[in-house]
């Protein structure tokens, strides 16, 4: 069988069903280059720790590493990589951009690159929103659009308090970091924005309230309106929800559609902004262009960062226009306008939308989970399957073992050895959730029905070695 990053670049980007999978045992002595970066990295660094490879080349879902390994990334970036690698006409693009003579950063001022890009996101966007929605340009990193949001927010209803839900996650930076769950990226912070309230999220495998299901959503719906409604909560009225429509970090949970329906009807009613966080769920990985759109509702603020940019650093939020009300210059930042990210981003669109690449999403995502559901069948250790699109789950748990909720006991130190096992196997795939329990897949949109089954047999074979049989 040819080896996948010889075949003819065209190949490897549009034939999605005939891609061939190959890899090469893994080797654990560590080269001059991984070495090179634990000397002089920071100690900050974080998926080097888990996924302890230098890449070298890379095309489509494939990665190739400094030893010569190959790998099949479900990672791609975080989700940033919606085409992959090296998808030939991303890169022809921006090649073309520079020997235009066209910069690479603009600030705010406007080019003809600008101006398609734009163009590209409104077309994206569900047509009735797209109607009346201004863009902003952000910094180039997600948080920096959620920043934006919470400043609008604020500025729009004169209101300061902001809600978040557990399990959220919204970058690093301040304000965003106040509004994330993760209580382990807080312990050592001080400062953070004040006034962040966090109300329970649909999670149906660890419900807030022992219920699950649909009446675990309903219930959480009832306590958000029950908050809101007493005027001795204790919280006063929001500026702002942000929410996730697929919890991402927080262990890839979907917020069901008639949840995402009421906490609309809520915000509504009681005159507060509704902030969608999209910037990993969005542009086509939840098997629609926006997880939003399959409860039929629209944001006030839309988030975006990630795969918008096509793989460059880009971040933005767009929002009704009736909510334009920033003075000049109140929210800026030096690479907002990279013109590299705008002239890559809308090919990107252009090409999800092309080649139905969301349709893909879908389909690969309900073989990925349906693969997951016959693994489940012979290692009880998945506790919990779960995901939309291609974005997807699975929580490792110690089977008949409960904490003191009379929930499955999340199981952090199995599922790290299967994270390494797979990386043995010629699999990248990525942890998080409770405990670091949770075993996630975001593997780039143009992943073939040849590589999910890759990736579920690989899978297979990494809980044989985590758990030694």
């Amino acid at each position: 069988m040819q080896n996948v990053l010889n075949l003819a670049p065209d190949t490897v980007l549009t034939n999605y069903q005939e891609i061939p999978v190959i890899t090469t045992p893994y080797d654990l002595v560590p080269d001059e280059v991984l070495l090179s970066q634990e000397h002089y990295e920071s100690e900050v660094r974080s998926y080097p720790r888990r996924i302890p490879i230098a890449i070298k080349t890379t095309r489509g879902v494939i990665v190739e590493d400094t030893k010569g390994q190959t790998y099949v990334d479900c990672l791609a970036g975080a989700g940033a990589l919606p085409l992959g690698y090296n998808h030939s006409e991303i890169n022809q693009v921006m090649i073309t951009q520079l020997n235009e003579g066209v910069p690479y950063q603009t600030l705010d001022l406007t080019t003809p690159t600008k101006d398609a890009f734009i163009k590209a996101v409104m077309q994206f966007l569900p047509a009735n929103f797209a109607k009346t929605a201004r863009i902003q340009f952000c910094g180039p990193s997600g948080a920096d659009a959620v920043e934006a949001s919470i400043k609008l927010a604020k500025l729009v209803t004169k209101r300061n308090t902001m809600a978040s839900f557990h399990g959220a996650y919204h970058g690093m930076t301040n304000g965003a970091l106040a509004l994330t769950g993760s209580l382990s990226a807080k312990e050592r912070r001080t400062g953070l924005m004040s006034d962040v309230h966090f109300f329970p999220f649909p999670y149906s495998y660890r419900c807030s309230f022992g219920l699950g299901g649909e009446e675990g959503a309903a219930q959480s719906i009832r306590y958000i309106e029950s908050v809101l409604c007493d005027d001795e909560s204790g919280i006063t009225k929001p500026a702002a929800i942000i929410v996730e429509p697929i919890q991402g970090e927080g262990g890839v949970i979907p917020a069901p559609v008639k949840w995402l329906q009421e906490l609309r009807r809520i915000t509504t009613e009681h005159g507060i902004l509704l902030i969608f966080d999209e910037i990993q769920c969005g542009i086509g990985r939840s098997g629609d262009n926006f997880g939003f759109e399959a409860a039929g509702i629209e944001p006030d603020i839309l988030v975006l960062s990630k795969a918008v940019g096509g793989g460059m650093p880009m971040s933005l939020i767009l929002y009704h226009e009736k909510f334009d009300c920033w003075n000049a210059g109140e929210h800026t930042g030096t690479f907002r306008g990279n013109q590299l990210a705008m002239a890559s981003g809308a090919k990107t669109l252009e090409i999800i939308k092309r080649d139905n690449l969301t349709e893909n999403a879908r389909l690969r995502g309900e073989q990925l989970r349906h693969g997951f559901a016959e693994l489940q069948k012979q290692f009880p250790q998945i506790g919990d399957i779960r995901g939309r699109g291609l974005m997807n789950a699975i929580e490792i748990i110690t089977p008949e073992v409960t904490n003191s909720l009379g929930q499955a006991e999340a199981d952090p130190e199995l599922a790290a050895k299967i994270q390494r096992a797979a990386l043995e196997q010629g699999l990248i795939i990525e942890k998080g959730g409770r405990k670091g329990a949770v075993l996630r897949f975001l593997p780039p949109l143009i992943i073939s029905e040849t590589q999910i089954d890759f990736v579920i047999a690989t899978l297979a074979t990494a809980f044989t070695h985590a758990l030694g049989n």
